[in-house]
């Protein structure tokens, strides 16, 4: 496929082109000035404390082509400093490269599968793109970027792909319906309905409904795989088989794709599914009945686009986890899991059972605020607390305010070695002197708790 032209992507935002040639093809795509290489195109994205149209000339200066900037700008550009690089002006340039996106989308005939869900979506995104490279040449999206400036920025990286898989996400109402509209899955995943953003949405049967919205922007004849044994997405399958063509994966329900003798072990799992009438043994390269799921899910994507089921597993087994997400890092004897990227009740809770289930003499679990959660904030955070108790951990350590509620469970329920801290520096300082070999331990809390900074000080 060919790389798109100004004079295409022109038409296609609505937008003007203010100068430069409209036969010029584009090679990518970007909103980072630092991040231009020759042929690139750079979009000036308006923040809510940044312009991005101001660093037009440090974009042209990297090697782009053009820009697309926004209206507003028009009197702030030097076009003798532009030279013959071209410019194109919009209204608004997150619209613009969602058009341009929904252009593009629209020139490819492939199989496209959009993953959402509360919790699981990059590693279940990432599991099947390796299923699906057993037989295509697979773009996914790179990193979180499954947003409204994320999403259409991957799909404007297709070229000679045949096949993609994106990530959406979302925190409220509408967010998905956007997506979903630019991406036209062919199969639509929906990992799971959990809580979180359960403070912006009201209610898990809220969130349901915003996960829903995936469903407006399939193609028709389309393919929806759901997780069986969430609640939720159970009763909603049960009374929508009839209008959607429903594929279901599980391990306690029966499923069309279920996984039975599972074994975990530190660094895999292992179990068996049964396919028209045979016995497969799939082999995950992460441990934590999670990843049965995920992997569960990638046989069905893999099945419904025609991939031998033991393709599938050999595209299983080479599996590797996103930076940060159950990253497994092993140092002078001490496990460690650095799943510090994002948290909800339902990561968490899969998270402690993980370290529980991993070796190591103690089990120490940090924890950080969960946020997002609202009125709920208080209830998510005890019912954590919860999980640290029935998961028999031996030492707690909390930062923020909110998880002082997982603390204060913990003690509750019979865990005595629990501190808190008010921030990742004190909280280091207390993890590296207590820290000794054979030890495993846990980082989760949401992103903007930075717990990267606690990883980086005991690695």
């Amino acid at each position: 496929m060919n790389n798109l032209s100004i004079e295409e992507i022109v038409n296609s935002c609505k937008g003007k082109l203010l100068c430069g040639d409209k036969y010029r093809q584009v090679e990518r795509f970007s909103q980072d000035s630092r991040d231009i290489k020759d042929g690139d195109i750079y979009v000036g994205i308006r923040g809510d404390n940044f312009d991005g149209n101001a660093y037009y000339l440090d974009a042209l200066n990297n090697g782009a082509i053009g820009c697309i900037l926004e209206e507003s700008f028009e009197s702030k550009i030097d076009l003798e400093k532009v030279g013959n690089k071209c410019i194109i002006l919009v209204k608004d340039s997150i619209k613009a490269i969602q058009d341009i996106a929904t252009y593009r989308r629209n020139q490819f005939n492939i199989p496209t599968v959009a993953v959402t869900g509360s919790v699981g979506k990059t590693s279940t995104k990432d599991i099947i793109a390796n299923v699906l490279a057993q037989k295509f040449d697979v773009l996914k999206t790179q990193g979180n970027k499954n947003n409204h400036i994320g999403l259409p920025l991957t799909i404007l990286e297709l070229k000679n792909q045949n096949a993609m898989v994106v990530e959406m996400g979302m925190n409220h109402f509408g967010e998905i319906r956007t997506l979903t509209n630019i991406g036209k899955p062919t199969i639509c995943v929906i990992t799971n309905i959990g809580t979180s953003h359960i403070g912006n949405l009201g209610s898990r049967e809220n969130i349901l409904k915003a996960k829903l919205e995936i469903l407006e922007g399939m193609k028709p004849n389309g393919t929806v795989i759901v997780n069986n044994d969430n609640d939720l997405l159970h009763k909603w399958a049960e009374e929508n088989k009839q209008n959607y063509n429903i594929i279901t994966y599980g391990i306690h329900n029966e499923s069309d794709y279920m996984a039975f003798n599972i074994k975990e072990k530190d660094e895999e799992v292992e179990y068996d599914l049964n396919f028209k009438n045979k016995v497969y043994e799939v082999k995950v390269p992460v441990s934590g009945e999670v990843f049965v799921y995920n992997s569960l899910c990638a046989i069905a994507v893999g099945c419904t686009c025609n991939i031998d089921v033991k393709d599938s597993i050999k595209g299983i087994a080479s599996f590797k986890l996103t930076q940060k997400r159950m990253e497994i890092v092993k140092k002078d004897g001490i496990t460690i899991i650095n799943d510090s990227y994002n948290a909800s009740y339902d990561s968490m809770k899969a998270g402690l059972e993980y370290l529980k289930n991993v070796s190591g003499e103690r089990k120490i679990a940090v924890l950080g605020d969960m946020l997002e959660l609202g009125e709920f904030s208080k209830e998510l955070h005890e019912q954590v607390g919860e999980e640290v108790a029935k998961n028999n951990i031996d030492i707690l350590i909390t930062v923020g305010n909110y998880a002082k509620y997982i603390a204060s469970k913990a003690k509750e329920l019979g865990i005595k070695d629990v501190t808190s801290f008010e921030n990742n520096k004190d909280a280091s300082n207390y993890l590296k002197s207590i820290l000794r070999q054979n030890d495993a331990i846990l980082l989760k809390a949401s992103n903007s708790m930075k717990f990267g900074e606690i990883f980086e000080a005991i690695i």
